[in-house]
């Protein structure tokens, strides 16, 4: 979510989904969280995602987005990442669907690409790469 009021953000979505904001610090953004979703997934369709969560920031399992703050003008939007098993195999697919592939940067801990599709709707898929400590 971009916003130019993470307080006003938050004074909606919170009771509307039971959302957590955190603050990653350094610059970083907020997180936004479903508390206890982590778990679910756990139980329910991903045994191993704790596991593969162990290095990852503390919360980031209950993760589900997160929150941007904007400057004057600019306009408040959502953007959508979805996670992909592999960044640059879906890349591929979207571009062989008629897709741009506008970047593909990398985090410490996603390898993403920045997509348009052939209506020009952007959004991005992301493969969760953890670093190896």
């Amino acid at each position: 979510m971009y916003t130019p009021d993470r307080d006003a953000a938050m004074a909606f979505y919170t009771p509307l989904f039971g959302w957590r904001a955190v603050d990653l610090g350094q610059g970083a953004g907020t997180m936004l969280q479903v508390p206890g979703y982590g778990d679910h997934l756990a139980a329910t369709v991903d045994p191993g995602f704790h596991e593969r969560q162990a290095a990852a920031p503390p919360g980031f399992a209950d993760a589900i987005g997160g929150l941007v703050v904007i400057g004057a003008g600019e306009p408040p939007r959502w953007h959508v990442t979805f996670t992909v098993a592999d960044r640059d195999e879906s890349a591929a697919t979207a571009e062989r669907l008629g897709a741009t592939v506008v970047a593909r940067p990398d985090t410490t801990w996603t390898r993403d690409a920045l997509v348009r599709d052939p209506q020009g709707a952007e959004f991005t898929v992301s493969q969760f790469t953890p670093p190896e400590w």
